[in-house]
């Protein structure tokens, strides 16, 4: 029953709710649950919004706060249900229905009791759903739900629900509604883009067909009809398809539109040899790449074209892409970095829609036998010799259907082994081809994906790692201590930076631990704490080729942490090479630095637990990143140099490793994140935290040094979609 309201008028004409602001809330009496009971949610609002954020407060008797609630995005006329435990006597509820003015009614609002096996079965099923459809990010992998206690099983369900609806997040659906419908072209616009686009080239369409259904056969070739970029043709390859309907479709679709061109091969030689001889009928100057049951959105072509007026130097341009199910329901949509090319050594990250220029594939002589399974991987990789980074383009729209069925690697990556052993095979033959040397390709830590061993130098580089510190004795002792007995790389110095400490103990182990092993030196510093410039003094004393900042606060996990950074640091267009990064609890601190998040920047994946895959298994593969921490970073020492070091005047806590790596990349080097040097960080365990107004206002002002100085760079990072929410570190949709 109610018993109060604020912001709300009743309309009885209408039978509905006002909003009279972004506050409106009932008050209701309370049930009789105790503490501790599992209870199931249910919330329906009906408003003119498309969608709404409600959030129900919870009285256990200290009045209500922000702590005590649910928050529950809606949709009109949609029921958002939850499963929740009841923390203590309820004494009283306030239902905010919605955030801001307007009608509204509300036809369902339902608190009651359950089973704990019910609540077990709702959580579960919920999760399951969530990660099969691909909706939103899920932080945890799937099989261990059944192992876990309820209470540990509604901690990670709660997360992700808590995630899930939050005020900014969305799901795919809202955003295809919220963000692409509205910014996609009518018909007046794609006729004056025509009218003054001085590039309108022919785009050539290949599909190799084999035996594919009937029904998404003709989806796929009305997708290509339906193309509101007109100048198109499509040249389809029968791989000698047994199917008598194949044929009787095909020949059907060439009486319809000339456009439509096909070549009926007269025997079975698979999807490359099928591709090259569609790809021997295309007169296009451009060709792009279709399978032969998914389909192209109507304004596909036209957003290439759009894109290659843009960039008339462009070799290959490449789209974000979704997944259509049996019925054509859209999921699952990779929203892609820009051309990054160690994530595409990890992971064949560009695949759809991927559109060429012919003649760069007449240059390779098509596509190449023998690695079916991961032949467009191939292609591309063959194709990189002959192009320059800045001719690989990136548009950040879905501009393809990849459908998902039984069998399909769209499905799961799991579902055709060897499309990894294929895709192996093509990176093996690029490195011997292009070098270095001794590379070396393996497995990656999940199908599909790579691992690319760099050679190192003999006799190794010489590497010095730089640890700030000031007392905290175990601390320092655990990071020190961890790299001498655990790193298997032995060509490497540790310079302690002592900032002034003074406890005893402290200073007793700097001189037993310089005695015990002579790759150990503590230098003195006694200036007050300056991040930026307690590493500038080491590194004028540092002897190696390659430096490494690291904190005093980390801890070795893997004994070839140093091997496999040194590996990348010394590869002449790598410039910062960061690690992956481990908070004590076992969930991530840091998986490489994300430009624009939170206003400067943000860790990618933060807190995601450690055997966590990420955004399309991003936590899991090497990849360039505009920024990493400089709580474990090897950089060579030249490079250092060469762009001034660390700002010790404007940056002498927060973001000069941010700033550092942006003027590496800005020098013209990649910076580089590793998945495979990892490393615990016991985050500021010995510095504190940002606790006084005098901490806080040096903080604002870096802040506003890493905005005027990189206002631009903050707001576009070409490895993060602008798709993805600017408000967390989960690769959530954002519909900002």
């Amino acid at each position: 029953m109610i018993t109060g309201t604020h912001q709300l008028e009743w309309n009885a004409e209408a039978n509905s709710w006002q909003s009279m602001g972004d506050d409106p809330h009932f008050y209701l009496e309370s049930k009789d649950i105790s503490k501790g009971a599992w209870c199931q949610l249910s919330l329906a609002v009906h408003s003119p919004h498309k969608r709404c954020n409600a959030k129900i407060y919870f009285d256990y008797g200290k009045g209500f706060n922000e702590q005590d609630t649910v928050s529950l995005r809606l949709k009109h006329g949609e029921i958002n249900s939850c499963v929740l435990r009841i923390e203590g006597p309820l004494k009283a509820i306030r239902v905010d229905p919605m955030d801001c003015p307007g009608p509204f009614s509300i036809p369902l609002f339902k608190l009651t009791q359950t089973s704990e096996s019910r609540a077990v079965t709702s959580m579960r099923r919920w999760l399951n759903r969530r990660r099969q459809t691909g909706v939103g990010n899920v932080k945890f992998n799937a099989g261990g739900e059944a192992l876990k206690t309820p209470s540990e099983l509604f901690e990670e369900y709660w997360q992700a629900f808590t995630d899930a609806n939050s005020g900014d997040n969305a799901t795919y659906e809202e955003w295809i509604e919220l963000v692409e419908k509205p910014s996609l072209p009518d018909p007046k616009e794609v006729k004056a883009a025509l009218e003054q686009w001085q590039r309108k080239p022919l785009i050539s369409i290949i599909m190799p067909v084999y035996n594919t259904p009937e029904e998404y056969l003709r989806q796929g070739i009305d997708s290509v009809l339906a193309q509101s970029y007109p100048n198109w043709e499509l040249c389809i390859a029968d791989d000698c398809s047994p199917q008598a309907h194949v044929k009787r479709v095909l020949q059907e679709y060439e009486q319809v539109d000339p456009r439509i061109r096909v070549v009926y091969r007269s025997e079975n030689g698979h999807i490359s040899r099928s591709s090259n001889s569609a790809l021997e009928i295309a007169q296009g100057e451009y060709v792009a790449l279709m399978d032969h049951d998914d389909q192209l959105p109507e304004h596909a072509l036209y957003y290439v074209v759009e894109a290659l007026n843009a960039h008339p130097g462009a070799q290959i341009v490449y789209s974000d892409e979704d997944k259509i199910d049996e019925k054509g329901r859209r999921f699952n949509p990779h929203f892609k970095s820009d051309w990054n090319p160690d994530l595409f050594f990890s992971q064949n990250y560009v695949s759809h829609l991927g559109v060429y220029r012919r003649d760069l594939l007449n240059t390779i002589n098509g596509f190449r036998a023998g690695v079916e399974g991961s032949q467009d991987q191939d292609l591309l990789l063959r194709c990189l010799p002959h192009v320059n980074n800045d001719e690989i383009i990136h548009i950040p729209r879905v501009l393809y259907h990849w459908r998902a069925l039984e069998g399909s690697t769209a499905l799961a990556s799991g579902e055709k082994d060897y499309t990894t052993e294929a895709g192996i095979r093509a990176l093996r033959d690029y490195f011997a081809a292009q070098g270095p040397a001794d590379v070396r390709v393996s497995d990656g830590l999940v199908p599909n994906t790579y691992r690319v061993h760099w050679p190192l130098p003999k006799p190794e580089p010489l590497v010095s790692l730089l640890i700030p510190t000031r007392d905290k004795k175990d601390i320092t002792e655990l990071a020190v201590c961890s790299i001498l007995e655990k790193t298997t790389y032995r060509n490497y110095e540790i310079l302690i930076l002592d900032n002034g400490s003074v406890e005893p103990e402290t200073l007793d182990w700097f001189s037993h631990i310089q005695q015990q092993d002579k790759r150990v030196q503590v230098l003195r510093y006694d200036h007050p704490f300056n991040y930026s410039a307690i590493n500038n003094f080491g590194a004028q004393h540092a002897a190696g080729s390659v430096i490494g900042l690291v904190n005093n606060d980390v801890e070795v996990i893997s004994p070839d942490w140093l091997t496999e950074m040194v590996s990348h640091a010394i590869r002449p267009d790598i410039g910062c090479v960061g690690a992956k990064l481990y908070y004590s609890n076992d969930t991530v601190q840091h998986g490489g630095v994300i430009l624009s998040l939170g206003g400067v920047a943000g860790h990618s994946h933060k807190h995601f637990p450690r055997d966590a895959n990420g955004y399309f298994q991003r936590l899991l593969l090497t990849q360039s990143l505009s920024a990493v921490t400089a709580a474990c970073l090897l950089v060579r020492k030249n490079i250092f140099e060469k762009v001034g070091k660390l700002d010790e005047e404007n940056l002498a806590v927060a973001f000069n490793d941010v700033d550092f790596c942006l003027k590496v990349r800005e020098a013209g080097y990649r910076n580089l994140w590793t998945p495979y040097a990892e490393l615990y960080h016991h985050e500021s365990v010995s510095r504190g935290h940002e606790n006084t107004p005098e901490k806080q206002r040096r903080f604002q002002k870096e802040v506003e040094t890493m905005k005027g100085r990189w206002r631009h760079h903050l707001e576009v990072d070409p490895y993060y979609s602008p798709n993805l929410t600017k408000n967390r570190e989960d690769f959530s949709i954002g519909v900002q």
